[in-house]
């Protein structure tokens, strides 16, 4: 993937995040790893390898909210990014 195409994903994922934290019954503080970040769409600036690792963050951050648990298709997909996530880390 291309890092132009990688950040118009990180932007689609960042509309999706914006809508579940609208949402009352969703714990927004899912959300912290990935603000600890500190990396957005906007930040061109910074590495394919960084935008890469916060999309792998907030895929997990994202799974978490939409699994009943860790055996439902959104929960084994969590996990899956979070090792990503961890893999992406270990390479910056």
């Amino acid at each position: 993937m291309h890092k132009d195409e990688l950040l118009e994903l990180h932007g689609y994922m960042v509309e999706i995040m914006n809508t579940f934290r609208g949402m009352e019954d969703v714990d927004g503080s899912v959300f912290d790893p990935y603000d600890e970040l500190e990396v957005t769409p906007d930040d061109v600036h910074m590495s394919k390898s960084e935008h890469k690792h916060a999309v792998f963050v907030l895929g997990n951050a994202l799974a978490e909210v939409m699994s009943d648990d860790e055996f439902s298709d959104a929960g084994r997909i969590g996990k899956r990014m979070q090792e990503l996530a961890e893999d992406a880390e270990n390479k910056l």
